[in-house]
């Protein structure tokens, strides 16, 4: 009986970490298609790729996770150009990626 409940609550917790990951892809994805767009070039691929995990100390004090996503954009459908979003649970806390678009891409999203 203890091994099932065990099993319970390490299933929960995975899916719980399953479902908070695939919203931090989400936005992210947002977040770079919206960029791409605001600057006036390519999103490639219409995705991002996860990158890195890692804790770290929020605002408030509390441990967060803190997701680094990489996406690809091109100027001119010639080039490729690689773009960065830093999350800390879903506020945006770094974007590196289209010159043009990263202060409209900052000022556009309020933190989550």
């Amino acid at each position: 009986m203890p091994t099932l409940l065990v099993l319970m609550l390490v299933g929960t917790a995975g899916l719980l970490f399953f479902t908070a990951s695939r919203a931090a892809a989400e936005r992210a994805a947002e977040i770079s298609r919206d960029a791409c767009a605001a600057a006036g070039v390519q999103w490639l691929d219409q995705s991002v790729h996860a990158t890195g995990l890692r804790l770290r100390r929020r605002d408030d004090g509390w441990l967060g996770l803190e997701r680094r996503f990489r996406f690809e954009y091109s100027e001119d459908g010639q080039d490729r150009h690689v773009g960065q979003i830093v999350l800390l649970g879903g506020k945006l806390v770094g974007f590196s990626g289209p010159i043009r678009a990263a202060q409209a891409v900052v000022r556009a999203f309020p933190s989550g």
